[in-house]
Formats: C-alpha cells, structure tokens, sequence
C-alpha cells in the first residue's frame, strides 16, 4: 500500500498502526516459534558455547594441534546449572522466545520501517534508502553472530577456567548465564549499528571524516568502555569484542568519507 505525500497527520499515525502491528505479529511468530523448540534450542544454541565441540573452540584446538600439538581450550564435561526460584525456567523461557523472536524477526521489522518512509522519498532516494535499510539488518545479525561465536566462548571459557580455590565447587546460575548471554549477543548487534549512526550524522552535516580522524584515540578509549560493558570485562574477553569494534570505527570513518564527499559534490552542482 502505498501513502499519499498529502495524507494527513492522522491518515499517517493510521498507517504506521498497520505497520507496528504487523511487527508485533511477526515477533509474536517468530517468537512462537523459538518457544515450540525451545528445548533443542537451550540445549544446542542457548548453552552451545559451554561445550567443547562449539565451532570456535574446535576451529582455535584444530590450529593449536597444528602448531603446539595440544587443545589450547578444554572445558569440563559438565557444566552444572542451577534455578533458584520457582518460576525461574519459565523465565528464561519467555526471555529467550521473546529476544528470539525479535532477533528472527529483525529483517521483516526493518523492511516494515521502509515500506512505512519510502513513500515519501524520490525515487533516487528510495533506492539510497533500500540499501541502507538492509545494511540496517546485516550489520545486527553480524553483531549478533560476532558476540555469540567469537566473544561469549571466551568468555565463558574464563568463567569456567578461572578459580580462586580449589576447595569452590562450581555451580552455575540460570539467570546470570541468561543475562551474559543476551548482554554480550545482543549487545553487539547493537553496536555493530554504529555505522548507520554516522551515515545519518554525517548525512545532517554534524560529523566530519577530519572529526573522526582526530578523535580516533579518544574512540579508542570509549570502545574499550564499550568493550567492558558488553563483556564481563576480563581482558580476553574484552579485547575480543575491542577488535571487531574498532575495525568498525575505521570502516565508519571510510563511510563518513564517502558520504561527505558526495554531499559536499552535490552542493556544488547545486550552486
């Protein structure tokens, strides 16, 4: 269905009610759907990383046979999890399918956001437009595969590695694994968008390549803050969600560029 550019305030808030929710109803399917497999889904996915035929801790083994002969990460069999409350698990449950939901359903709500705005735009930005929506839902599903197979092993593995004593017997709870979980997974789609924050900034003329390229070891101190507060700030961990995030900084400061340079050459044809 396409708008009309003159409809008005209240036709507009009509049609973005249609488009939230059939958002809604998606997430709702999706999440339906994670909540229908749920337990092949805790047990493959939720606690995949817990064990050592994960793919990263297989891949990081097969190189450290290769060159030092032995595993460079062995976890223990077991990895004992606990529930305090009674309704704890039907907690987590609910968390997973609602987050999974969200998380399965991201493409379609993105593509429900730009069938809402391309209607107002010309036709040259409609296609400008599409391929930022798209880049939109990329760049949160790479986060989200970057902190679940490269960052939340490691630090699991911390986790389960480091110890005080050995007289502490190990023994995990739910809830706090949940929480790492999401923080980290999540938390990277999340930042992984920072990109499409400086297309639009840079796009409304506050940012500049100069002012990224000057601010770059400031930046370098913020996404390691960053880093800490995704991660449960143990330096393997933390530096393994640095670097990804620092890439990203340099591919911003290249987006920046390309943009900037594209306005300035569309203001002076203009002129």
């Amino acid at each position: 269905m396409k708008l009309d550019k003159d409809m008005s305030l209240i036709g507009h808030i009509g049609e973005l009610r249609g488009h939230l929710i059939r958002c809604i109803i998606a997430i709702v399917i999706c999440g339906l759907i994670v909540g229908f497999n749920i337990e092949w889904i805790i047990d493959q996915i939720f606690f995949g990383p817990v064990k050592n035929d994960f793919p990263t801790f297989r891949a990081i083994n097969y190189l450290s046979q290769e060159l030092v002969g032995t595993n460079a990460i062995e976890l223990p069999a077991d990895f004992p999890v606990r529930v305090q409350k009674l309704y704890q698990q039907f907690n987590v449950m609910m968390s997973v399918s609602v987050i999974g939901g969200i998380v399965l359903s991201f493409p379609y709500l993105i593509w429900e956001l730009w069938r809402f705005i391309s209607p107002a735009l010309h036709p040259k930005e409609r296609k400008n437009s599409s391929l930022l929506i798209n880049a939109v839902w990329v760049l949160f599903m790479l986060g989200v595969l970057c902190g679940y197979y490269l960052i939340l092993p490691f630090a699991i593995n911390f986790g389960v590695v480091f110890k005080i004593s050995t007289i502490i017997e190990p023994l995990y709870d739910l809830s706090d694994y949940a929480a790492l979980f999401f923080q980290i997974v999540i938390g990277m789609g999340v930042v992984f968008l920072f990109p499409i924050i400086v297309y639009f900034l840079t796009a409304i003329g506050i940012l500049t390549p100069s002012f990224l390229k000057n601010y770059r070891r400031h930046s370098i101190v913020v996404i390691l803050v960053i880093a800490a507060v995704i991660t449960p700030a143990d330096v393997l961990s933390m530096s393994m969600a640095a670097i990804p995030l620092l890439l990203l900084y340099e591919f911003s400061i290249g987006l920046c560029k390309r943009t900037y340079n594209k306005i300035q050459k569309r203001a002076q044809t203009a002129a």
